[in-house]
């Protein structure tokens, strides 16, 4: 259990950043920014265990990167999709 909840909140921080990080506003909700954060950190530790970079000795900068950039990129993916899906936008 308290693991779901640390890959919540580490989607949650991931979201964030890479909504400040993207040009113009994301009108997505805070739960799919969560959830494409979570997805995001999946990716890029999937990625870096393929390229052999998931655990290294001190800090993993290269799984971070690709964790932050897989978030980024599913958030410029879906948040244009979410805003026209929406009824009344």
């Amino acid at each position: 259990m308290f693991q779901l909840l640390w890959i919540l909140l580490i989607g949650f921080v991931l979201g964030v950043i890479a909504k400040l990080l993207l040009r113009g506003p994301q009108a997505i909700p805070w739960w799919l920014t969560m959830l494409l954060g979570a997805a995001g950190a999946w990716l890029g530790n999937a990625v870096a265990g393929w390229l052999g970079v998931a655990n290294t000795r001190g800090v993993d900068w290269t799984r971070h990167a690709l964790q932050l950039g897989f978030a980024v990129a599913l958030v410029a993916l879906v948040a244009p999709a979410w805003g026209r899906s929406r009824p009344g936008r």
